[in-house]
């Protein structure tokens, strides 16, 4: 490629990402755009920065007017494909509607909701919003010892729905049912569709894959009369069995080719004094399975549709049972693929190693919704990338690129800017008069909020060693233009205004007043480690609230953690 070539492409995309974000292009996201186009240039990336920074500060030297004038003239796709980013994507009709819709959200509290798995409940919660139906939140805690619940975890997964703006209409907890499930149980025990089955795993096993070929074992009861099964499974209630040696088991095709179908585990024995139950305790001794609670529930709660990952497909099969020995219409069933995000841990048992080895719930490097509102990605942000993505059988994967341009996109025209300064470097400033920098904390909102910063001559400025070329003209932002004199630690007063920057091609640089500096120790998340990065911020700083979130010139955007004394902590979300 030729340089006049790398040239225009830079010029592109830095004219497109300054309209973007109100006239300030950036460098992060032009070189992403330039490397997607062109991936034989990765390899020159170092070099292609330098021409990267340079062009961007010429299309950062015109207005935003200007910037738009150019892209009408030279570049009229891109404007089109910011309209095909706008369309608001909506989900496709539900199928089989009759009456009201109901839907419902049931997971099982055993850890931190991620972005994975609150995905049936966005796509639930939608849908039932959409035809003014209902949408239910059901705890599905019916196994205290395999998936065993964590008490705090009620309480988290309400939490993260409600940061969702999810609203619920009705709540309860499948392990305060358990009541219910032994009436149904009952009931197809009664009506030989169910039996208590006493052998040991490998002999049902023996039986299962031998597809009734083999004689039927004593111990099955599959042949038994509804009597005597029903005073089996009245034993196992009073605790005459223990556990492991007995099930309650519904009769299936036993010609089914897949096993896991053939003659399913309804109910089973848990030893609750070993493994107590953390709403319930040692109450019960008996517990049904998810596939049995999940089909009663759906029933008595009216549900008419069911999100959930195509993963559930062996189970939906085995739920149709129990609703056609029931007589019952069985709900619309919509499955969708896995949702992979690339960077992020998705298994739900790696999260929960992570956590039993002391993080948190919210950390940052997790794909929690906690880490990732600690990040500072909006709620607005994730419901629209499930929304987009939809209700698709296929796998689907999300970069963190992808989240990142639709949490930027959504906080450009609100979030404050405020200068900050990583590897800094003092230097006295050399003015023929005091000067007042005003600047906008928001530039979509400039005449309502700004704030003005006083310089005298012999102040003490900050401004990122990157910056400290000697000899280099730079233009203090909305201060005045200044000459860098490395051998006498100076900034030396060049000239005053924008246009006079201009002609001397001056990069415009962020700065920070040494005796209103503020500490700032910045967490970015990285895959495996937090790497901390140490900086000074303007005064201003201090004056913002936990959870805000802002973005620090020429670094990134940030949500503010913590605020300690003098001291504020911010986690990086994204450039």
């Amino acid at each position: 490629m030729s340089s006049s070539e790398l040239r225009e492409i830079i010029y592109k995309y830095a004219l497109q990402n300054a309209v973007k974000h109100d006239g300030k292009a950036e460098a992060g996201p032009v070189m992403s755009k330039i490397i997607a186009e062109r991936p034989e240039l990765r390899s020159n990336a170092k070099e292609i920065v330098k021409i990267v920074k340079e062009i961007i500060d010429q299309v950062n030297s015109l207005t935003l007017e200007q910037q738009i004038a150019e892209i009408e003239t030279k570049y009229p796709e891109l404007l089109e494909e910011k309209k095909h980013e706008e369309k608001k994507k909506i989900l496709p009709p539900l199928p089989n509607v009759k009456g009201q819709v109901v839907t419902r959200f049931a997971p099982n509290p055993d850890g931190p909701l991620h972005l994975g798995n609150a995905r049936a409940a966005i796509l639930s919660y939608e849908y039932a919003k959409m035809y003014n139906g209902k949408f239910i939140l059901r705890f599905d805690d019916t196994d205290p010892k395999v998936k065993r619940p964590i008490l705090d975890a009620y309480d988290w997964i309400k939490e993260d729905l409600k940061w969702l703006g999810i609203k619920w209409e009705q709540e309860l907890y499948a392990s305060e049912r358990l009541e219910v499930y032994y009436k149904y149980a009952r009931y197809l025990i009664e009506k030989g569709h169910a039996y208590v089955d006493t052998c040991d795993s490998s002999t049902f096993k023996k039986f299962r894959d031998s597809r009734g070929k083999m004689r039927e074992p004593e111990c099955l009861h599959r042949s038994s009369s509804p009597e005597s099964n029903l005073e089996l499974f009245e034993k196992m209630l009073e605790g005459m069995f223990k556990e492991g040696e007995a099930v309650v088991r519904l009769k299936t095709n036993l010609m089914d080719p897949d096993p896991s179908q053939i003659d399913w585990v309804m109910l089973r024995i848990i030893d609750t004094t070993k493994n107590p139950h953390p709403r319930v305790g040692s109450k019960y001794y008996v517990w049904p399975t998810y596939n049995f609670a999940s089909i009663i529930d759906d029933h008595e709660l009216g549900v008419t549709h069911i999100l959930r990952a195509k993963e559930h497909m062996s189970n939906t099969e085995k739920q149709r049972y129990i609703s056609e020995y029931m007589g019952w219409e069985f709900p619309e069933v919509l499955q969708f693929g896995r949702l992979k995000l690339e960077g992020f841990m998705m298994s739900k048992s790696k999260i929960r190693g992570m956590l039993e080895k002391g993080a948190n719930r919210d950390d940052p490097r997790l794909p929690t919704l906690a880490g990732l509102r600690r990040r500072g990605i909006l709620p607005d942000t994730i419901k629209d990338v499930i929304i987009d993505v939809g209700v698709k059988v296929t796998d689907a994967t999300i970069s963190f690129e992808n989240i990142a341009a639709i949490n930027r996109k959504k906080l450009d025209p609100v979030a404050k800017r405020i200068m900050f300064i990583k590897d800094g470097e003092e230097f006295a400033i050399e003015l023929p008069q005091m000067l007042k920098a005003k600047i906008p904390l928001i530039p979509s909102k400039q005449e309502e909020v700004d704030r003005t910063i006083i310089v005298n001559s012999g102040d003490k400025i900050l401004i990122e060693s990157i910056d400290a070329e000697d000899g280099s003209i730079l233009r203090l932002m909305e201060l005045c233009n200044v000459r860098v004199d490395k051998r006498n630690r100076k900034l030396v007063f060049h000239s005053k205004t924008l246009d006079e920057a201009k002609k001397v091609n001056a990069r415009i640089v962020q700065w920070v007043k040494s005796d209103e500096k503020v500490p700032v120790i910045v967490e970015k998340a990285e895959r495996d480690d937090i790497k901390i990065i140490n900086g000074y911020a303007e005064r201003i700083v201090k004056d913002l609230e936990i959870d805000e979130i802002v973005q620090f010139y020429r670094f990134g955007f940030v949500r503010v953690d913590k605020k300690d004394g003098n001291m504020v902590s911010v986690i990086f979300s994204h450039d």
